[in-house]
Parts: C-alpha cells; sequence; structure tokens
C-alpha cells in the first residue's frame, strides 16, 4: 500500500507524539508498505526504508515549535494544509494515515479523494484547548462537534488510551475503533556510565521521577510529601527547563528537603530505560489529565515497582496489582513512598507484575499485532 501519514509537528524530536509517529512509521515500512510523512520544517532527518519525509517550507515567525497549541503550530498548520492538497493531487495513495489536528484538512479533501482515512487520535483536541484556554470552556459542545465530524468521516479511529475510545464511541458507537497504546522504550547502548547511587549514595532508597516539570506533573505535591519522610530515601529527577529545575530547587530549600532531592536535568530518551533499572521506585505523581502519559509503559517495563496517584490518567493501565497507586496528596504520596521503602517484597512483587504485563500488552511485538489489525480491516474493506 502507498500511505501518507500526516504529522503536524516537529519530526523528527524526542517528545511523545513524534516518537509515536516514528515507531508507527518504522512499522509500516517492516509491513511492506510505502510511506510519505507530511510534516513541518523543523525536525532531525531520520533514515527508514521506504519511508519518504516531505517537510513544508518554513513559514514566517516559526521558529522552535513548542509542545501543544500556540499560534506558530497553527501558522505551521495552515502551511501542512496547502502541501496536503499538493500532494493528495499529485500521487495516488491508498490511505491517508492523520495524527491529531491534520485529521480535519484530510476528513474535508478526502471527501472528494474517497481514499481510505484513519484518525490517529494522540489526544483529543476539544480536551487540549479547554485545558489550555478555559475560556473556551463554554464552547465545548461546539469543539466536541468538529472533532465528532472528524470521527465520522474516518474509516477507522485509532486512540492512544481507553479514555479516548470512550470518547469515540460516546460519538459514534458503531466506529471501527482500534486502541493502539504507546510502549515502552528500547534502550541504546552508548553512554551507559551515569550511576545515580554515586549522586545519592549507595546506602539510600531511589525514587525516580522522570518527565517534564509542568504544574499538572504533580511535582509540587511530590516535593511537599518528602517533608513527611524521615527513612534513608532520595528522590532523583530527570528533565525539565532550566527556569523550572531553578524553581524547585528554590522550593526544596525552602522546606528543608534539599539534601533528598538531587535535579539531574534532561537525559536522552534513549538511555531512559538505563536510569529507570537502577531505582528503587519509580513515581509519577500527576494530578490531573485523562491521556496515560507515555513514561508509563517504560516504567512498567523496567521491572521497578511505580508508584502513582489514582488518577484515571492513570488507571487505564496502572492497577493495584500491577502497582501502587495512592490519592493525589502529599500525605498518601508519603505514606507510598514509606510502604514501598520498608517493603522490599512488596516493591519485587509490584515490578515483577508491571514487567509482566508491559510484555504482554505494550511490547513492540503486541504494537506490531495491533497495528496489523488496523490495516488488514482497512484491506479487507477495499475488497
Amino acid at each position: 500500500m502507498r500511505i501518507l501519514v500526516l504529522a503536524p509537528h516537529p519530526f523528527y524530536q524526542e517528545r511523545g507524539t513524534p516518537i509515536a509517529v516514528k515507531l508507527l512509521v518504522e512499522t509500516l515500512s517492516e509491513f511492506g508498505n510505502e510511506i510519505d510523512v507530511l510534516t513541518f520544517h523543523e525536525g532531525e532527518p531520520l533514515n527508514i526504508p521506504n519511508v519518504k519525509i516531505i517537510r513544508i517550507a518554513k513559514p514566517p515567525f516559526t521558529n522552535n515549535i513548542p509542545i501543544g497549541f500556540s499560534p506558530k503550530k497553527i501558522i505551521a498548520d495552515v502551511y501542512l494544509t496547502f502541501y496536503l492538497l499538493l500532494l493528495l493531487f499529485k500521487n495516488r495513495y491508498n490511505v491517508i494515515h492523520a495524527v491529531e489536528e491534520s485529521v480535519f484538512p484530510a476528513a474535508f479533501y478526502n471527501l472528494f479523494y474517497k481514499k481510505k482515512l484513519v484518525y490517529d487520535m494522540d489526544s483529543s483536541m476539544a480536551d487540549q484547548l479547554i485545558e489550555k484556554w478555559s475560556a473556551l470552556n463554554k464552547f465545548e459542545g461546539l469543539l466536541n462537534g468538529f472533532e465528532h465530524w472528524a470521527m465520522k468521516h474516518a474509516d477507522a479511529v485509532i486512540p492512544v488510551c481507553q479514555y479516548l475510545v470512550e470518547k469515540v464511541k460516546k460519538f459514534d458507537p458503531d466506529k471501527p475503533v482500534f486502541i493502539l497504546e504507546d510502549i515502552a522504550f528500547k534502550s541504546n547502548d552508548k553512554g551507559k556510565n551515569e550511576k545515580i547511587k554515586d549522586i545519592t549514595g549507595n546506602n539510600k532508597i531511589v525514587g525516580l521521577y522522570v518527565g517534564n516539570l509542568v504544574h499538572y506533573q504533580g511535582i509540587d505535591l511530590l516535593l511537599d510529601a518528602l517533608k513527611n519522610i524521615t527513612e534513608n530515601f532520595a528522590l532523583v529527577i530527570i528533565g525539565g527547563k532550566t527556569e523550572d529545575i531553578e524553581k524547585y530547587k528554590n522550593k526544596t530549600k525552602q522546606i528543608n528537603i534539599s539534601e533528598k532531592v538531587y535535579f539531574l536535568g534532561p537525559r536522552p530518551l534513549s538511555q531512559l530505560p538505563y536510569y529507570l533499572s537502577q531505582a528503587d521506585i519509580l513515581i509519577s505523581p500527576r494530578i490531573k489529565g485523562k491521556n496515560t502519559p507515555m513514561k508509563i509503559y517504560s516504567y512498567l517495563a523496567s521491572g521497578v515497582p511505580v508508584l502513582a496517584t489514582d488518577i484515571y490518567s492513570h488507571t487505564q493501565v496502572l492497577t493495584k496489582e500491577n502497582s501502587y497507586l495512592v490519592k493525589p496528596n502529599p500525605e498518601d504520596m508519603a505514606k507510598g513512598i514509606l510502604e514501598l521503602v520498608q517493603n522490599k517484597t512488596l516493591r519485587e512483587k509490584l515490578g515483577n507484575a508491571g514487567k509482566e504485563v508491559a510484555i504482554k500488552n505494550y511490547s513492540r511485538e503486541s504494537y506490531k499485532r495491533k497495528l496489523k489489525k488496523v490495516y488488514d480491516f482497512l484491506n479487507s474493506e477495499n475488497d
């Protein structure tokens, strides 16, 4: 099949959706398809067999397009919309695989071009906009209506988590839906020389958080929990912008826990499994959200026990059998840390259970099986 993948973001970059798109096109290539990827002007070059990356021209005022919606991203989306029309006019594609907001122009053009259309739903556009700009809450019905229109005109929808499956089914119970979760990151053997316990001290139980330091990630909750920890415990934080790291370093000093917290800054995602394997507890203190954080799959695959807040963003994947869930407040987070610090048997039990779930449901092989079902369905529709 000849497939046009629409990737409305800088590609490639080591961050959420671009990572997922890279996995997608690598897998589609392995299936023997020919793929064009239409994407933004920014991003690292990739060399993947049978994959051609087509970039839009650089629009004005669009250097360093950030994560999420922004004026820069909207301008680049407009350019991508025009390039999409040119590609559909010039080339004969079997499938348009539209990621996130690119489904809207794709669905419109497809009223005329009549290709198979896949809506790769990495998030809810309506939810994202309302979360970013709360004033849009009064237009929730209209925004959901646009999303419903895109779902209606897609031949198949691929949500990344159960919450999005439920949203699609609420709008259109008969729509073909194939959940395709993220998977654990693969380890890279380069640069494996930083030992976390050389930094914290070998005698300490190490809790590790990996990710950005945006408010909804719950870093304030986690640091406040440490005020109640007197055990031999150290918290290591990987990730974050310089200004956020400085803000939280200052907080640790203000609440007298700076000797327990180590900020390592960003590290390559390819090294994530290496760092996770060195921890005794992996922590996700997120306080809100609906999509499952991508890192959760790597957390589980590491075999290290996961401590997470009991919110829907986590519980679509995490259960009391494969992780330690606590209410999203400092007191319960502190209790969870203390119990895991003191109970090595429980740590081993939860770590093993999490790894078993990751191998069964969130491995590269399981991803291939799920994606193949989608494209087998599209092929059967052509018969």
